[in-house]
């Protein structure tokens, strides 16, 4: 008998091409579709839940267009083919539907449409925002509504699923449980139109589906169609065995299909690797092996083995990558019991892992392995970008920058998706630039803005991260989250987008002035004032530094050059009374920042007015807002990279340094001050860790480590935008040692493309190539040549 999910075999990499048509009802009007459950199952508790509609078709429909969404998640099925999953991240004030076509997946006669629901109940990952269990299916016209959710649905609790706590090192993890199974109690092919559900019971009406905005007095999820596009899902097999104890297996194994057994009463495990990084769902086919236990695990890296004299939750060190021998295996796993059929196992949810251990223990029966492989998941980015030159590590970076990217995105932007997957501004700000700089896609960026926006408090500020189902409070990231707004607004020419945003710039900027004293400093400001992971010289779980009356020249200056931004905007924008007020802030805190903070001694701006402590973070954002100009200016760049007694800043805000440097005439030295990323790849990682110390990283996977994807195109080929818009275009290259670069990227009216060459007697020989409806200028040596739309060959430079 076969019980098996092939569904993610069939449906693997077609999501992303689903259609997205909506009515005007289904936006403006209460649904005839009701949010349904299971009768006499919690509301809140963990559960997987099964729902079923079989229905009769005469004629195959060339379209058949269904909303659907549920809570907490859902996996949908047509015939037995999974068509969508979701819901997009969201809050119940915004809650997503997703919007498919199934017309391809429908066939004359009987048809069924199933679906999986989850709720985490108490054991939810922190992005998951609940309202209580439910599922809806709304059809887009009359034609469809005989598949709408209510009564006549069917539907039955899953009682061979629980939730399994992950057993990790000490550190913050809040991504959501593993999953045990117990396949005696699983009920089968349900998703399938052969399946009997005579059993099953019919499903408890909860309330009817209303769009956000339309009134109804029950309380209920605010319905909006989802704005992103569906996730990839890409068939992606692990590599290779690293190390295996009680069988002996094909050495086709893992990297093709194979199959093998493990035999009666035997203990197997078995190390996986995957090469690099992934985010996947994945995907074990096994069969007989009759009570058999089955636990797969999932690692980023495993862990020194520093003896049983020390907790092990306390043995954080990782070493290389690449290195297995003398270490743990730590993660999360999921963990099942076979029946003796076949079966097909995926996950609920995705996982990350570069490393996955297969652990078996049999009893009376053999058990077949009959494959076990990957299902690639990420938002849909397409590279649109190319950076080729005579330095191959310089390719490794972008390669490795590309891959922390993607595995950082799939429904929002993540600071990284093992252990938390949470949008937090400060990160979400780099790696939206790298989606703009690599692909051309700002549609995860657009959500981004959005979604931050959405979590205003009333005090005003946006909490740290959103979606989260608990608050946050990191004022600074606010700040960044304007920085957000100016770099849409500059590379998109979309200004009614940004418009909408700026009441809640100014309640940000407001919450600020009600800490700042009358010179403009900040006292005593609340939360968490988080500006970078640095070590030490009285920084404090990221805060920098503060002063005996409460200030901090870190803090006043992320103050001051949100001012700036928001100045820029709202004067760009037509709002020039705003615009004014926030040039006169700026004027009195940048008055203030050099008197208090200024070390004349020591030419550098100090991180208290004591100044006993001094930090690259503070000189750079003195750099950025012009606090300190001209030949001023480039001195203290030139300290601040070359003083090794600063605080150091550490990957993350080495974008924000390296900004500074640019600014300052010294982008030429970028490329010499790329020794984290090189240290990375030394260790064998293959995205970015978290913080500097590589060794003791939490995590393997940080997008804001990702800057370089950037800095590529923007400081080394040069390519920056010159007005709103990205409707001019400013080149200006800072080669370093290179003699021989290239590459495009792309931009709204199509691609950017660039060539340069280095001469033996020094000339720059350079063919630049802008898109239609742009012009630009080309700077070299402080000389401009104009651009215009086409190509350009400028030679002898």
């Amino acid at each position: 008998m076969k019980r098996n999910l092939l569904f993610f075999v069939l449906a693997a990499g077609c999501l992303k091409c689903l259609s997205q048509t909506i009515s005007k009802d289904i936006l403006t009007k209460r649904w005839d579709a009701y949010w349904i459950t299971v009768p006499g199952t919690s509301p809140k508790d963990y559960g997987v839940y099964h729902f079923r509609k079989t229905f009769v078709l005469t004629v195959k429909p060339s379209s058949f267009s269904i909303h659907v969404s549920a809570d907490n998640r859902y996996k949908l099925f047509v015939n037995g083919t999974m068509v969508s999953l979701g819901s997009a991240r969201a809050d119940v004030y915004h809650w997503n539907y997703e919007t498919v076509d199934i017309a391809g997946y429908l066939q004359v006669g009987d048809n069924v449409i199933s679906a999986v629901v989850w709720n985490y109940g108490d054991y939810k990952p922190e992005h998951q925002i609940s309202f209580r269990t439910g599922f809806i299916l709304q059809g887009d016209t009359e034609e469809e509504k005989v598949v709408n959710t209510n009564s006549s649905w069917k539907c039955i609790k899953d009682s061979s699923y629980g939730p399994l706590q992950p057993d990790l090192i000490y550190s913050y993890y809040v991504a959501g449980p593993g999953e045990k199974i117990d396949y005696a109690k699983y009920p089968g092919v349900w998703e399938n139109n052969q399946y009997n559900d005579e059993a099953w019971t019919q499903a408890k009406q909860i309330v009817i589906g209303l769009p956000k905005g339309v009134f109804q007095s029950d309380l209920s999820w605010m319905l909006i169609p989802r704005s992103i596009p569906q996730v990839e899902l890409t068939t992606q097999r692990l590599q290779k065995a690293r190390s295996v104890t009680g069988i002996n297996l094909p050495t086709s194994f893992p990297s093709a299909k194979s199959s093998f057994t493990v035999p009666a009463n035997t203990s197997v495990k078995i190390l996986l690797d995957n090469g690099v990084l992934t985010n996947a769902y994945p995907v074990l086919q096994f069969s007989k092996g009759k009570d058999a236990g089955i636990t797969l695990g999932y690692a980023e890296a495993l862990y020194i083995d520093e003896g049983s004299n020390k907790d092990w939750k306390a043995q954080n060190k990782k070493g290389n990558r690449n290195e297995v021998e003398g270490k743990r295996f730590v993660g999360v796993k999921d963990e099942f019991i076979a029946d003796g059929y076949d079966h097909t196992f995926t996950s609920l949810a995705w996982r990350t892992y570069r490393y996955m251990q297969l652990e078996v223990k049999t009893k009376d029966e053999p058990l077949i392995i009959d494959d076990l492989y990957g299902i690639f998941t990420g938002y849909p980015f397409e590279l649109k970008a190319k950076f080729t030159s005579n330095n191959d590590t310089l390719e490794k970076i972008f390669e490795t920058g590309w891959r922390t990217a993607r595995l950082d995105a799939v429904e929002t932007y993540m600071d990284c998706p093992y252990y938390e997957q949470l949008q937090y501004v400060g990160d979400t700000r780099i790696q939206a630039m790298v989606s703009l700089y690599n692909t051309g896609d700002d549609q995860l960026m657009r959500n981004a803005i959005t979604q931050i926006d959405y979590s205003r408090m009333a005090e005003g500020i946006t909490l740290s991260r959103f979606p989260t189902a608990n608050a946050q409070e990191i004022p600074t990231f606010s700040l960044w989250w304007i920085g957000m707004l100016n770099d849409y607004y500059m590379y998109r020419n979309d200004p009614s987008f940004v418009k909408q945003f700026l009441p809640g710039e100014r309640q940000v900027l407001q919450f600020f002035s009600k800490y700042q004293q009358p010179d403009g400093s900040l006292k005593n400001a609340p939360y968490w004032e988080f500006t970078d992971w640095a070590n030490g010289k009285g920084w404090q779980s990221g805060m920098p530094p503060l002063g005996s009356d409460g200030s901090s020249a870190a803090l006043d200056l992320q103050l001051l050059w949100a001012y700036e931004v928001a100045a820029r905007l709202e004067d760009s924008l037509g709002m020039k009374v705003s615009a004014n007020e926030y040039k006169k802030r700026a004027a009195i805190l940048t008055e203030t920042v050099k008197r208090k903070y200024w070390d004349n001694t020591k030419q550098l701006f100090a991180d208290t007015k004591e100044k006993n402590y001094f930090s690259q973070h503070t000189n750079t954002l003195a750099i950025l807002t012009n606090t300190i100009k001209g030949e001023q200016a480039k001195q203290l760049a030139k300290k601040m990279i070359t003083d090794t007694s600063l605080t150091q800043a550490t990957i993350y805000f080495q974008y924000y340094v390296n900004q500074a440097l640019r600014k300052t005439g010294f982008g030429d030295l970028y490329l010499n001050r790329l020794q984290i990323w090189k240290d990375n790849l030394a260790m064998g990682l293959t995205t970015w860790a978290e913080i500097s110390d590589i060794n003791a990283a939490r995590s393997d996977c940080h997008a804001w480590g990702a800057s370089p994807n950037i800095e590529f195109f923007r400081t080394v080929l040069g390519i920056d935008t010159d007005a709103p818009g990205f409707t001019k275009i400013k080149i200006e290259p800072h080669l370093g040692e290179l003699k021989k670069v290239s590459g495009f990227m792309p931009h709204p009216n199509g691609e950017i493309k660039v060539s340069y060459n280095l001469n033996q007697r020094g000339k720059l020989e350079a063919v630049v190539s802008i898109p239609k409806g742009t012009n630009g200028v080309f700077v070299w040596k402080g000389k401009e040549h104009v651009l215009k739309s086409g190509e350009t060959r400028l030679l002898a430079l």
